[in-house]
């Protein structure tokens, strides 16, 4: 392997023996020999280069567990790469990929990997087979449909989805209720199913399609897109609403119970339901009531 021409200050930084490295925005066209000996690295940013393969050599870097490949020019994912196993975070965007290697597979401890601005047309199941991937960053694509079995991606938590071609919303996507982050910008759908069925989601991004409304989703998902701003004002208003009827039935509840005469534990008994069901009719509204039982029955 040649040696490559080291920029100024560089050769510093190989020196320092810091496990984290950054290469980034240097046009390397390979990368430098002298990497390949290091290795205590954890970390190993060589974004925005010219690389079009990565060195077998960089398998001897076992201890990396974050590398980032983006804005380079890489048509496929280099087999050394794929050989890094301790690998927990990948980073490939802005790249030239259309599909993944089935040794990908050999990553079996990554949790990250970010492909975004690539030109995928289909979704790549060699992902099925990586069981910690929880963020999967697969934007600005090519994707039309994804695969009926993409459910089996139980880890998968975060995913995005944004700038490819989907005209529908994928039904797959009801199956996974793990999710908790969905990406949906800059697609072309036009209608989006109530996602009250994904419990767990909590950021839902669906700006720049042509949807009518916002699309439906528990009280406590952050809506991102057009619309998106009345939602969370009205759900504001609902909520302040409804912390006001609490404190005031809360108030309501303290006085009932203050009002409750001192009787001894034989003459009357204060957890008796008909004595508090008296002071709460006595002292709350009726669309208070429930919620003031249960306060005054706590309360004593």
């Amino acid at each position: 392997m040649e040696d490559v021409e080291l920029p100024v200050g560089v050769d510093k930084l190989l020196e320092r023996g810091d496990p984290v490295l950054d290469l980034s925005y240097y046009k390397f066209r390979r990368l430098p020999r002298q990497v390949l000996d290091l290795e205590y690295l954890e970390k190993l940013y060589v974004c925005g280069n010219r690389l079009r393969d990565i060195p077998k050599g960089i398998t001897r870097l076992q201890g990396l567990r974050t590398l980032a490949l983006d804005f380079n020019k890489l048509d496929d994912v280099p087999l050394s790469v794929c050989q890094l196993t301790n690998l927990t975070c990948l980073y490939l965007g802005s790249n030239r990929l259309m599909s993944l290697p089935p040794e990908v597979r050999n990553l079996q401890n990554l949790r990250c990997l970010w492909v975004e601005s690539n030109y995928f047309q289909r979704f790549p199941k060699q992902l099925y087979d990586l069981p910690n991937l929880r963020s999967l960053q697969i934007g600005d694509n090519r994707l039309r449909t994804l695969p009926t079995d993409l459910w089996r991606m139980e880890s998968l938590r975060g995913l995005w989805l944004y700038g490819n071609r989907f005209q529908e919303f994928p039904r797959v996507l009801l199956k996974m209720e793990q999710l908790e982050i969905l990406d949906m910008d800059r697609n072309r759908i036009s209608e989006f199913p109530n996602l009250h069925h994904l419990p767990a989601l909590r950021l839902l991004s669906y700006d720049h399609n042509p949807v009518k409304e916002p699309p439906r989703v528990g009280e406590e998902v952050l809506v991102v897109g057009e619309g998106a701003e009345e939602v969370l004002q009205t759900r504001e208003r609902r909520r302040d609403a409804k912390e006001r009827a609490e404190k005031e039935a809360e108030e309501a509840a303290a006085t009932a119970a203050s009002s409750i005469p001192m009787m001894c534990p034989q003459k009357c008994n204060l957890s008796s339901p008909r004595i508090l069901y008296g002071a709460m009719k006595a002292t709350a509204s009726h669309s208070n009531k429930k919620h003031l039982l249960t306060l005054i029955l706590n309360y004593v």
